[in-house]
This record gives C-alpha cells, structure tokens and sequence, in this order.
C-alpha cells in the first residue's frame, strides 16, 4: 500500500517474515521423490505417544466449550512431577507464545535483551514487534554461547538475558559453573530465561545445569511439548517461574490457549514415560552414529545435546548446494544461514530408515561433488 510508512510502525515494517523447512507435502509435489525424510525441523520423528490418540478423541466431545483457561490438570501433572507448586507454571501456545508474553509483558521503551548472535530466531522476532533494543554476543569458536561476554554486556538497561540451552541451531549448551557464573554476576533484577525446548535430550549430559534445583526468582524456564513429546502440531509449552512473576504474565497472556484437544494431548503425552525413553534412545544411537560418519567422512560438527547436529560445509555455496540437491532426492535439512551461521547445515536426528536415506544420499552428493570440498 502506497502510505505503508505511515501505518505500519518501522519495527514492524522491517520485520522478516519467518521462512520455514519445506513440509512433506510441498517436496512430494516439486520433486516426487521415491520416499521422504523430513529432518529439518527437530520434530519427534518416532511420532507421539498412543495414549494421546485416546486423550484427544475423549476431548472432541467438549471441544465446542472454550478451553480451561488455567489449563489446571496440565500444569497440576506437571507441578507434580517436578514437586513444585502449580502456582509456578503457565501453559502457553508453544514456546514462542512464552516468549511473545515475555517480551510484552516486563519491557520499557529504553530496556535492552541481551542473547546470542546465532541462536532460536524466536526471540529476535518477538523483541523487534516490541521495539525492544537487543545486543547479540557472538557466539565462541565451539559454536557456544559466551557467558563472560554476555555478563560484561549487562547494563543499566537491560531487563532480559535469553539463553536456549541447548542451543538452536547449534546443539551446544551452557554447563553447570557457566549457569553458576550467570546467577553469580547478574543482577538480581535482570530477568535470566532459559529455554529449555530440549530439556528431555539434554538432561542426562552429566554437566548439564539443573535449573529447577537452583532456579532464584528472576530465572524463568521455558519448556516444550514439540520436541521430545511429539506434540508439535498441537503447539504446547509451558513456563516454570517465581509466583510474581507467573502472576504477572497471566496478566498479558493471550486467553485460552493452549486449546482443549492441545492441553489433553499434552497430559496424556506427559503421562506416557515409556515413549520418552524409546524416543531419547533413538536420538543418542542416532547422534553417536551420525559422528561416526562424519567423522569417516571428515565433515566438520559440533556434538549435540539435543536432537539434531549442525555440521559446517566448506562455505555458504557448499551448503546451499547440499540442502536442495539432498531436497531433490527426498531429503529435506536446514541449512541455516536464516540463523547467521550461512556455511551451516542442521539435520535432525529422525528413525534409523530415516539416517540410512540421510547417509546415503548425503553420501552420494558430498562425494561425488567438488563444490563440497577445498
């Protein structure tokens, strides 16, 4: 529209619009490949627990009332589990309506976010429709976040440190002495968000910080059900956080969300530890296979805490080149250059028939290519 500048506010205006992997449906149509496997967007490749099936359909029959607006039995089961107090947890949208609810609900026109320069886009999406100032630290050689950097960067004006642990896309994770340093040098009143999307993978690495053991009043953890659980169509997270503060993002969150058939897919996924552990299971012989082959085939990765790998390709060209011609063949992976890292390629680690397509096709195009080699 012709006077554009005058309705939409800047921020708005040089917002980029979320560009997702392909689905399974647009890759059948443009290429018609002889099968598929989609491990591009770290979703649970085994699939959801059988007991959701059941739990959804018995929640069909009131899904013309509204949803409970405190989705009471989700966060009661979670409560329990964790052996914290209910009054702790709010349930949202995925973790990105956490997020949304974070940045309209604690920032100032002035108050800065700090976070990394590679990490969950999320956050650079939801900061920028709030007009909030935000200070990327570039990430280490390792592809990690920069603790010290990070602390040194807190000012008079920032509100929030936002940390993915572990990392999107780069599967690395901050440990438990870097997590001390956060809580020993921040300021009691700079928010610290942990977001957690991939707590189920990562919490058995034996350094892995346990947040919830030592989580004081400005720490908030971000979880979901997309990852681990399979639930991520049903769009279902949830924040565990000081009473205040839970108290305060009641106050701005978006009414009845997560929907009914959501919140009950989510119980019965939560109730389902037998799936979990099957689920976790395939993703450890997966990564510890993936190394494997990349290390016979000296491609550069960095280990993983959650589930998928990030491998790093002689260049930005190289990499492109991987992730359509393994698109052509039915293959679909990330590559990563939306996240800043343009040389990067992420694979989520799917069923074993799934890594046998991914090696070797991959295995076919790396070799037989001189664009992906120096």
């Amino acid at each position: 529209m012709s006077n554009k500048k005058s309705l939409v506010p800047h921020n708005i205006d040089e917002l980029k619009a979320y560009v997702p992997g392909k689905t399974i449906a647009e890759v059948k149509e443009q290429f018609k490949p002889e099968r598929i496997s989609k491990l591009a967007s770290n979703e649970n490749r085994l699939g959801r627990s059988k007991k959701v099936d059941e739990a959804v359909n018995k929640a069909l029959e009131i899904v013309h009332d509204y949803p409970d607006p405190a989705a009471h039995a989700l966060r009661n089961a979670i409560a329990s589990r964790y052996s914290i107090t209910a009054d702790r947890i709010m349930c949202g949208a995925g973790s990105e309506s956490l997020l949304a609810g974070l940045c309209r609900t604690f920032f100032l026109n002035k108050e800065n976010l700090i976070t990394a320069d590679a990490t969950f886009i999320g956050i650079y999406v939801q900061a920028k429709i709030r007009g909030i100032k935000v200070k990327r630290i570039p990430l280490t050689k390792g592809y990690r976040f920069d603790v010290k950097a990070i602390v040194n960067a807190v000012d008079e004006q920032t509100k929030m440190i936002y940390i993915a642990n572990p990392n999107n896309p780069t599967g690395s994770y901050i440990t438990k002495d870097e997590y001390a340093l956060l809580l020993g040098q921040v300021p009691e009143d700079v928010l610290i968000v942990m977001d957690e999307a991939y707590y189920e993978y990562a919490n058995s690495v034996s350094d892995y910080p346990d947040v919830m053991s030592n989580q004081p009043k400005n720490v908030i953890i971000l979880r979901t059900f997309s990852k681990g659980y399979g639930l991520a169509g049903f769009r279902v997270g949830y924040a565990i956080a000081d009473p205040e503060i839970i108290t305060y993002l009641m106050k701005t969150r978006l009414a009845f969300e997560p929907g009914t058939l959501a919140q009950a897919a989510a119980l019965a996924a939560f109730d389902d530890n037998d799936f979990m552990k099957k689920s976790t299971q395939i993703v450890e012989e997966g990564k510890r296979d993936l190394y494997q082959f990349f290390d016979n085939h000296s491609i550069k990765y960095v280990r993983s805490a959650a589930n998928f790998v990030m491998i790093e390709m002689l260049d930005g060209e190289a990499a492109e080149f991987v992730t359509s011609e393994m698109l052509k063949k039915g293959v679909i992976l990330r590559r990563i250059n939306a996240f800043g890292l343009p040389d990067c390629i992420r694979i989520t680690i799917g069923i074993p028939e799934e890594m046998e397509h991914f090696k070797t096709t991959f295995r076919e195009i790396y070799l037989n290519s001189s664009r992906t080699k120096s």
